[in-house]
């Protein structure tokens, strides 16, 4: 199964580095990576470059001109770029577990999506992660992580769990199977069918709201909390805005009280604005 991965950025090409090493390293071995970059500097496209030669990753650099934060279009145009029929999302910050796209691709099912989760990482801990931890998959062990600062906790059950303790704590667990932009996936046409991401949104909650219009759709969710694993590696995130998780929570209220199926503002008023897929990509020739 043929998957693309859209991988989130914005001016980090070190978090972006890890990402993409840890993608280099997966049992799943036919995907591409729709690198959805919201207006980084030349840093991030220097970088890709490397790790095409590097790596021998497949991967398409979709960028737009930095005008604030607008990660609802720049996922967008991703869309319009991945060539697969399942697609993964994950954040450019989020660095997965050697068999992530193995378990994305097994449990893909018609009229489903995918729900995952994150073992985020204090700042000392993704720190220490290195090239070769990720290469090695250490970064991944808990007693390694423990070593180098995370604290031990609950939740850090997604990094011991063996497949049938996952498929039980994926039924029992009490989070809400909401679609989440660091750990998701559906098909592209049920993507499609709710016209992608609402570009209104700003910062907060955006990817959850297209997960309530794919469920207005009739697109069930999965979860993969306990299985699908990456670990989310600390920043700063100066983009934080209360009031923009506010609007968009009303928002999504109001796509769940109306049984909203489309956005009116998505892929297809893009398309119609004149994007056209070939316009800024960027492909590598290496296979995925």
């Amino acid at each position: 199964m043929r998957l693309s991965v859209v991988v989130s950025t914005y001016n980090s090409p070190g978090l972006l580095e890890k990402v993409l090493w840890g993608y280099s390293v997966q049992t799943h071995a036919d995907f591409e990576i729709v690198v959805a970059d919201d207006g980084s500097e030349p840093g991030t496209a220097a970088l890709i470059d490397r790790m095409r030669e590097e790596s021998a990753l497949s991967i398409k650099h979709v960028w737009q001109r930095d005008d604030g934060f607008r990660k609802c279009r720049i996922l967008n145009k991703a869309l319009l770029h991945a060539s697969a029929e399942y697609v993964v999302f994950t954040d450019g910050d989020c660095i997965p577990r050697r068999d992530f796209l193995a378990v994305h691709a097994r449990r893909a099912r018609p009229g489903h999506y995918l729900s995952g989760g994150y073992c985020k990482l204090p700042m000392p801990t993704s720190e220490a992660v290195a090239r070769d931890d990720i290469l090695s998959g250490r970064c991944f062990e808990l007693d390694w992580l423990v070593a180098h600062g995370l604290p031990r906790s609950y939740k850090n059950l997604k990094l011991t769990a063996t497949c049938s303790q996952a498929r039980i704590l994926n039924a029992l667990t009490p989070t809400r199977c909401n679609f989440k932009g660091s750990n998701a996936s559906a098909w592209k046409r049920d993507l499609l069918a709710a016209n992608g991401f609402d570009e209104r949104m700003s910062w907060g909650g955006e990817d959850r709201e297209l997960g309530v219009r794919l469920g207005n759709n009739g697109i069930k969710p999965r979860h993969v909390r306990y299985d699908a694993i990456v670990i989310h590696l600390d920043h700063a995130r100066p983009y934080r805005d209360d009031v923009s998780v506010a609007a968009n929570k009303a928002l999504r209220k109001r796509v769940e009280r109306e049984r909203i199926l489309r956005t009116d503002f998505g892929i297809a008023q893009l398309v119609q604005r004149g994007y056209r897929p070939e316009s800024i990509t960027i492909v590598s020739s290496g296979a995925g």
